[in-house]
């Protein structure tokens, strides 16, 4: 069907999925259903196996702040099978932590957890999908790349920095075939927000600044992947906002989520 990503005979490697039903570990099943046969990868070994077996595809253990390890797991797909079509990375760490008070140990994993390491993804990526003559590059990014969230600078800064980098590789190698994109969303319901979750004051918070008046889901950002793997798509370079209208706005500011918390009772008043 015209629009639609058939995974027929598709390799797909999705970075970020161990942890169980996280965004990865969605996009990997909304993946298999199509057909594809999808390896995952991420930290944890015994969560991979497991989710590899679920949905028939394969699992490639790979650390993306370790370079040798980036490098040994794109080698190992197409050792395993011959391709990448498409490649995606959902990785990612929601540090939250006042601009003064960001560590240097906490900079230093950021960097290396978002950009460094998808920098080198991106490179292993291109030389190998380069020799193919084809090849699908899909970075999950943040709204927060575009629009304000307080107490998250070194997150911001790097998922902006990575999206400039996509941009890089859909100019460059466009011509050989290879097409890069990011998916931006909002606050999104998955275990790395669990957290935040538990707070119905500050959840509305946050959905009062979606025009769509509710917060994104995995399966939202799963739906733009698959589209933008369609072989139908022509589109490189770009930057999908799936996240309900927020950067028509913007998020809640720090004071304002905790207003709302103490004006529910969720916190004491200081």
């Amino acid at each position: 069907m015209f629009g639609c990503f058939n995974g027929a005979g598709k390799i797909v490697s999705i970075v970020g999925a161990g942890s169980p039903d996280n965004m990865g570990q969605v996009m990997a099943r909304r993946f298999a259903e199509t057909g594809a046969k999808v390896v995952v990868s991420g930290r944890r070994t015994d969560v991979l196996q497991q989710l590899a077996q679920e949905i028939k595809g394969d699992y490639v253990a790979c650390d993306l702040c370790d370079r040798s390890a980036i490098s040994d797991m794109v080698s190992t797909i197409v050792e395993r099978h011959s391709k990448i079509d498409v490649a995606i990375n959902a990785t990612g760490w929601g540090l939250l932590t006042p601009f003064c008070d960001t560590t240097e140990e906490e900079l230093d994993r950021m960097v290396d957890l978002q950009f460094k390491g998808p920098y080198v993804w991106l490179q292993r990526l291109v030389e190998v999908m380069s020799k193919q003559g084809f090849g699908n590059i899909i970075q999950i990014s943040s709204a927060t790349a575009k629009i304000m969230l307080d107490n998250h600078a070194a997150y911001m800064g790097t998922k902006a920095g990575i999206d400039h980098v996509i941009r890089t590789v859909a100019n460059e190698f466009g011509a050989v075939g290879i097409r890069a994109n990011t998916i931006s969303p909002g606050l999104t319901a998955t275990p790395m927000t669990e957290e935040a979750m538990q707070s119905p004051a500050l959840v509305d918070a946050f959905r009062r600044s979606y025009p769509m008046e509710r917060i994104g889901t995995s399966d939202d950002i799963a739906a733009a992947a698959l589209f933008l793997a369609s072989d139908d798509c022509f589109m490189t370079g770009e930057n999908l906002q799936v996240n309900g209208g927020l950067c028509l706005r913007r998020n809640p500011r720090a004071h304002e989520l905790y207003d709302a918390m103490l004006a529910a009772g969720e916190i004491p008043a200081q």
